[in-house]
């Protein structure tokens, strides 16, 4: 008997959302004797190449300005990175690592590889799989909003394909657009404003 395609998705989302919540849970436990949080860690790596304006750093780790604010925040005041004001464009903060984020985030990097097995004999299959995955995932898909350079405006949403898909759960609500619900009367169209 075949296998079910639906059924096999479900189940491996569900492997994936629990493997994940699992390692999640381990990197907390982790990173909790140094005072960090995961989301501590992920911006003192996306700053520790090379300072970064809040936008550029709220962008490289997928998250809202004002989310990444709070974080910030934190970090500053523990004094794991500096914020100053860029000398070219007062609006906005360059984001650095400080010589102690340096020595959080090296103790980060080995509390995070000793919270999971080294000894699993999958783990390049798995990442193999998994960049495989999350690359698929970052492509546009049909109805997704997408920036696009425009010599007049500068920037403008364009819609990829025509396929109507729920908005994402982490990006604010986009009301320039509603689409029909399944079951509208037909005839009934797009309202755009």
């Amino acid at each position: 008997m075949p296998l079910d395609p639906k059924a096999n998705v479900r189940d491996g989302y569900l492997l994936l959302t629990t493997a994940a919540r699992l390692v999640q849970r381990r990197h907390d436990e982790a990173l909790a004797p140094l005072g960090l949080t995961r989301a501590a860690v992920i911006a003192l790596k996306a700053v520790a190449p090379r300072p970064l304006n809040q936008e550029q750093l709220a962008a490289k780790v997928r998250v809202q300005a004002q989310t990444l604010g709070r974080v910030l925040t934190r970090l500053e005041a523990e004094g794991l990175v500096t914020r100053k004001r860029n000398p070219h464009d007062r609006r906005q903060f360059q984001v650095e690592i400080t010589g102690a984020g340096e020595a959080a985030l090296t103790a980060a990097h080995e509390a995070e590889s000793a919270a999971v097995p080294a000894d699993f004999d999958g783990w390049d299959i798995l990442r193999q799989q998994l960049a495989r995955f999350v690359t698929s995932l970052q492509s546009p898909r049909p109805g997704r909003r997408v920036k696009k350079a425009s010599p007049r405006e500068g920037a403008s949403l364009q819609l990829v394909g025509v396929a109507r898909r729920e908005p994402d759960q982490d990006a604010p609500p986009d009301r320039s657009v509603e689409w029909p619900r399944p079951g509208d009367q037909k005839g009934s169209s797009q309202k755009t404003s």
